[in-house]
């Protein structure tokens, strides 16, 4: 069963944009692999699409990812567990060896992270552009 943004069955009506930064477990470079980048954005989008999250701009450098979203009625808290729990889980059971090796078996992010209201996206969209990997003039493997 798909679940749903609570804001599309109520009668409240705004946005409430936040730059979400998640980073991964002993700071490991796994983005520095394009292929390993790539499969992150892709379930980074799935996740996005189940939960009817808005994203506005999604970027990555050697050890994190940061977005800008539309987190709905969702809390910080909902939006990071099931944005983490999505992409990490998928991603380990994909790369079994990226878990063994990097992981010991553990978890893909670190139990920080940090979702932050967004007064100027002016400002924030800067920052995600001149992140190490942004998305408006990375290539995927699919363009080879």
């Amino acid at each position: 069963m798909k679940k749903s943004n609570p804001t599309r069955y109520s009668s409240a009506v705004g946005e409430i944009w936040v730059m979400a930064t998640f980073k991964v477990k002993y700071c490991h470079k796994i983005f520095d692999i394009l292929g390993v980048r790539e499969l992150m954005d892709a379930l980074l989008y799935q996740a996005f699409a189940y939960y009817e999250i808005n994203c506005r701009k999604l970027a990555f450098d050697s050890d994190h990812v940061h977005m800008i979203l539309d987190m709905g009625l969702y809390s910080k808290i909902e939006l990071a567990k099931k944005l983490r729990g999505f992409t990490g889980r998928k991603l380990l059971q994909m790369i079994p060896w990226l878990k063994k090796t990097k992981f010991w078996g553990s978890g893909l992010w670190n139990p920080a992270y940090d979702i932050r209201n967004i007064s100027d996206m002016g400002f924030y969209e800067r920052y995600l552009d001149k992140q190490k990997y942004a998305s408006a003039g990375q290539k995927m493997l699919s363009e080879f």
